[in-house]
């Protein structure tokens, strides 16, 4: 698992993430399995309200997205002192896009609970398709 956690999962390799912690609503979240995901084709504010350049700038807030993200992963549980969202859910099954910023690894990401995680999120209005990522992916 250690190797597992310090890596990147390659792109179209499908993994099994069971979500402990969110730190906004695009990610990342971190799975007990070892990696921290950035969910695929959308985009959400960064958790000081800003957004980035050249990314899509939805008009809901970081808290309000993040909290739509916990809501779709489980249950909230509480808040680690640095701030992520504690949750507990059910197992994600991801399929990898490759590497995001860092060691992240960019996934879309389906919940036996709420379906297709970037779709589910995109409904919720919180975050925008990010076309460039987005890639013909359906919902």
């Amino acid at each position: 698992m250690l190797i597992l956690a310090a890596s990147v999962i390659p792109a179209g390799s499908t993994f099994s993430c069971t979500p402990t912690r969110v730190w906004d609503g695009d990610g990342p979240v971190w799975c007990r399995e070892g990696p921290r995901l950035r969910l695929a084709g959308i985009a959400a504010r960064e958790s000081d309200g800003s957004c980035r350049r050249n990314q899509p700038c939805p008009q809901a807030t970081a808290e309000q997205a993040r909290e739509a993200l916990v809501r779709l992963l489980g249950t909230r549980t509480g808040k680690s002192r640095q701030g992520h969202v504690l949750v507990r859910g059910p197992t994600l099954r991801c399929t990898s896009t490759g590497q995001a910023v860092g060691s992240r690894t960019g996934a879309w990401c389906v919940s036996p609970a709420t379906g297709d995680i970037s779709c589910a999120m995109v409904d919720s209005g919180t975050v925008l398709k990010w076309s460039r990522y987005w890639r013909g992916h359906r919902c």
